[in-house]
């Protein structure tokens, strides 16, 4: 899968909705908050998937 910068995703195992913020070679990285605190990690494209706000609140 083909990410864009400001695309929504999360983990396929799970977790917060986060926004992707940077792609490089073989990374994703990606930004969220967790409270108030901006929280941000790099994954491999392969453990994201495509998501809306609105999917994650189901």
């Amino acid at each position: 899968m083909a990410f864009k910068i400001g695309d929504l995703v999360k983990l396929k195992s799970g977790g917060p909705v986060m926004t992707v913020t940077d792609l490089r070679a073989s990374i994703v990285e990606t930004s969220w908050f967790a409270g108030a605190k901006n929280e941000k990690a790099i994954f491999k494209p392969e453990a994201l998937e495509i998501t809306t706000l609105e999917a994650s609140k189901k």
